[in-house]
């Protein structure tokens, strides 16, 4: 319950000094304070919630993070807006795809509302960490791990939720290109049955060796494909938006569906409900494959094709490498690109500039 919620401030000597926006690099840096709320089943469950001083965690050897990936996160943040107040994007809709993930992993789940609130009095805490310009943002971090100190696959009867903040700059450099993917069939980031629906870290460890490859290559991020018909997936940890000419001459935005296959994205969702609010082309939620993209370029109705989350917000993409083929996308040859229309929105909602019940208004 916050209502329970108690609070230790950092000592002068604990402070941490602030970077320099323009030396932020993403969850490099951390802020003075966190959010701690331990489980114990055996105590009645959850115990009181506490913000703490910034502290390393004390853990058996033995705890299930450790040995079985017992663990998930969300990724949030807190934008300072042009008038100085500062707002959280559809929180609700983190909390309620971490509740679906802890119940996947065994773990306790929570109410909601009572962590954004918990939330929202950490970062007001630590609010001079909220970077004063519409160009950087203070990540926000809930985490919830299993802790019972036994080995054995199993529920775990112990468990830690916390929440750390990390002042962000972009995700990827300012002024770079468009995105080049890697996509390479043979890898395979989540199958159906499985948990590519959810956020927990071991979806993303293993991601790691393919990314090296990608780079190795020339190419920023992984186009991850699944199936015999190399269905687009996901772009790095974004979800992917294609919009493309039909051939009658009218605009389609896809995504690939909500199948089990993929994050169900707060950016996503987003887009999705602007576009549809602005009725100028149709959107569709369903599969596309590497043929058809290869079909549509070749045909020149391939438009644009962007990634999509909350670390990036919306990242145009402009190559593709697959199969020993470079394809290109005029994603930003356009004079009006719906993505950066898209981008422009959702950070107006964000910083403030455009009033909206999507923006969570911290006071």
């Amino acid at each position: 319950q916050y209502s329970d919620l108690s609070v230790r401030l950092a000592a002068p000597h604990q402070l941490n000094p602030k970077p320099d926006v323009d030396d932020l690099a993403f969850g490099k840096y951390f802020t003075d304070h966190m959010l701690k709320v331990p489980y114990h089943r055996r105590l009645g469950g959850w115990q009181k919630p506490e913000i703490t001083p910034m502290e390393n965690l004390n853990l058996h050897p033995a705890a299930k993070v450790f040995h079985y990936a017992i663990e998930l996160f969300e990724g949030m943040k807190a934008y300072r807006g042009y008038d100085g107040k500062i707002r959280l994007f559809r929180p609700e809709m983190n909390m309620a795809r971490m509740n679906v993930t802890a119940y996947r992993s065994g773990l306790p789940t929570f109410e909601g509302e009572e962590l954004i609130k918990a939330m929202a009095r950490l970062v007001l805490i630590d609010s001079e960490w909220v970077p004063h310009t519409e160009s950087a943002s203070l990540y926000i971090r809930p985490t919830l791990i299993g802790i019972e100190p036994t080995l054995g696959v199993a529920s775990s009867d112990s468990a830690l939720l916390y929440t750390i903040l990390s002042p962000v700059g972009p995700y990827f450099k300012p002024g770079a290109k468009g995105l080049k993917l890697y996509a390479e069939p043979k890898y395979t980031r989540a199958w159906p049955g499985g948990v590519g629906d959810r956020k927990v870290g071991s979806n993303y460890g293993p991601t790691i060796h393919v990314q090296q490859e990608a780079l190795r290559n020339g190419c920023h991020q992984v186009l991850w494909l699944y199936g015999d018909d190399h269905q687009l997936t996901e772009v790095g940890v974004m979800n992917i938006f294609m919009l493309y000419m039909k051939e009658n001459g009218e605009r389609e935005l896809l995504t690939p569906p909500l199948n089990g296959l993929i994050l169900p994205g707060i950016t996503r969702d987003s887009i999705i409900r602007l576009c549809h609010q602005w009725g100028e082309f149709s959107v569709r939620e369903q599969k596309f494959t590497m043929p058809e993209i290869k079909k549509l370029s070749k045909e020149g109705r391939l438009l644009e094709l962007f990634g999509a989350g909350t670390a990036a917000v919306i990242s145009p993409i402009e190559q593709i490498s697959y199969m020993g083929e470079d394809i290109y996308v005029p994603t930003e040859s356009h004079d009006n690109p719906v993505y950066r229309r898209l981008y422009n929105t959702l950070t107006d909602i964000q910083y403030g500039k455009l009033d909206h019940p999507w923006a969570y208004v911290i006071d």
